[in-house]
């Protein structure tokens, strides 16, 4: 029986991967909606941490002491960029110049002024205002130490200054489990992820049964000496297979592409996603099991997998939907899957939390998966 299922899974698998559609929707359409989805959601709920752009105007003669503090700011956490033309540099919200003359008048003990202009609120300017004065009053301390006793400035002794161990350092880690719900690519990749994968298993892998059967090709393995439990075991393993390929395709993704971090238990989201695409396959054979023609078929597909997904969170995190939409997430696959996942990889969640989350996919994908059997078409 199990040499028998595990050809139809490799024969099913093979063949599902040679169809373009089911290529586009795998491993295509979910970094297109990845990027559009992150890249709009990224300052919602909560702002990502990504770099803030700041134009730096370098004039000339500026010397190497503006060399050593463009680079400083970047330590800073700013992405630092030069304008090519004065119209290119008043374009920017945050803008700084470095006056002419920098080094050698600071060298002579001459006082110099580094104007910045922004357009942001009172907050963001003050941190600016917080994160520039540290760049300067760090690059003067470090000037202070190089000449004292004689010593000479130059590019060199500053960068050895700066490379010098501190005496006073401050050890900044997060003080418990993150509050704010994710947002940017840290909802985007594993919420597109869970929908993705329901919308293959529901359309694609659904359908296929649906062609199978009209065109015969079921009935002919119902005269084969394949036994019916191997016959639905190779369909089922098919389509959990296209399934993990697909999670790992935009695991990878998320990692290389869009720097995800999957936290410190990633054997268990690994565990969760795995026994999620289990589900997904059970009830994409459901769908496909009783499905009457393609056209049915593939439009409640899309119609339930958009729903779930909606209604589970994968559109946007459900910890900023009201109360009964939160409890009603817990109840379909989509919303305990992104509520597993959320705890593990956002909130510093430890894998006993989501034990129940990871019983309801695997009891859910055995009850499903004996329903299938159980009344398994042939014709």
């Amino acid at each position: 029986m199990l040499r028998d299922a595990f050809f139809l899974a490799q024969s099913g698998i093979r063949m599902q991967l040679r169809v373009r559609e089911t290529l586009l929707w795998t491993f295509v359409m979910p970094l297109v909606f990845i990027y559009f989805i992150g890249t709009v959601t990224g300052h919602a709920f909560q702002s990502n941490d990504t770099r803030d752009v700041l134009c730096v105007n370098v004039e000339p003669d500026a010397g190497f002491l503006a060399d050593a503090l463009v680079e400083r700011l970047g330590q800073q956490g700013y992405s630092v960029v030069q304008p090519r033309s004065p119209e290119q540099f008043l374009r920017f919200d945050r803008r700084l110049t470095i006056p002419a003359g920098f080094t050698s008048a600071i060298l002579a003990g001459h006082a110099m002024k580094i104007p910045f202009a922004h357009k942001a609120d009172l907050t963001t300017a003050n941190y600016d205002q917080v994160r520039l004065a540290r760049t300067v009053y760090g690059l003067l301390a470090d000037l202070i130490v190089t000449t004292r006793d004689g010593g000479t400035a130059t590019p060199a002794a500053i960068a050895a200054a700066a490379a010098e161990p501190r005496k006073l350092t401050m050890d900044v880690k997060a003080a418990g489990r993150r509050v704010h719900p994710p947002s940017g690519f840290d909802q985007a990749v594993p919420g597109t992820m869970v929908m993705f994968t329901l919308l293959v298993m529901f359309t694609s892998g659904a359908v296929w049964l649906t062609i199978e059967r009209r065109q015969g090709m079921l009935r002919r393995l119902a005269s084969t000496p394949m036994s019916h439990g191997a016959v639905v075991l190779g369909k089922w393993g098919s389509r959990i297979a296209l399934g993990a390929i697909q999670i790992a395709f935009a695991m990878a993704a998320g990692t290389v592409l869009f720097h995800i971090h999957w936290g410190p238990n990633l054997p268990m989201v690994a565990l969760i996603l795995l026994a999620y695409g289990a589900l997904a396959a059970s009830l994409g054979m459901l769908l496909g099991n009783f499905g009457r023609n393609e056209g049915q078929v593939i439009g409640l597909g899309v119609l339930a997998s958009n729903v779930l997904a909606g209604l589970g969170g994968c559109w946007w995190p459900i910890e900023i939907a009201p109360q009964w939409a939160q409890k009603l997430a817990i109840f379909l696959p989509t919303g305990w899957t992104m509520d597993a996942l959320h705890k593990l990889v956002n909130f510093g969640g430890s894998p006993v939390e989501v034990l129940p989350h990871l019983a309801a996919s695997v009891v859910g994908a055995l009850v499903a998966g004996w329903i299938v059997a159980r009344s398994f078409r042939f014709a």
